[in-house]
């Protein structure tokens, strides 16, 4: 049951951060993380070991894109005239 529930959610979260991402949306970064657990269920439940440490990388990097989009302060410019 589990592995049904979390093939979906990998399908409807993964494909949505993927098309939010190419559009520059920084809620992709969200669902893209939101995604995390259900790849590392499957990859547990298949015992696919490889997967797992793709899906802690990809953590890092989902999470790496939130900070940039949400937390990280923006430098101020100056225009030159």
């Amino acid at each position: 049951m589990w592995d049904t529930i979390s093939q979906a959610a990998i399908f409807v979260l993964g494909t949505l951060a993927i098309i939010l991402v190419a559009k520059k949306n920084k809620w992709g970064f969200v669902a893209g993380l939101l995604s995390q657990p259900f790849w590392f269920i499957t990859s547990f439940v298949n015992q696919q070991w490889g997967v797992i440490f793709v899906s802690i990388v990809f953590t890092l990097s989902w999470s790496y894109g939130i900070y940039e989009w949400f937390f990280k302060s923006k430098k101020k410019t100056r225009r030159s005239k």
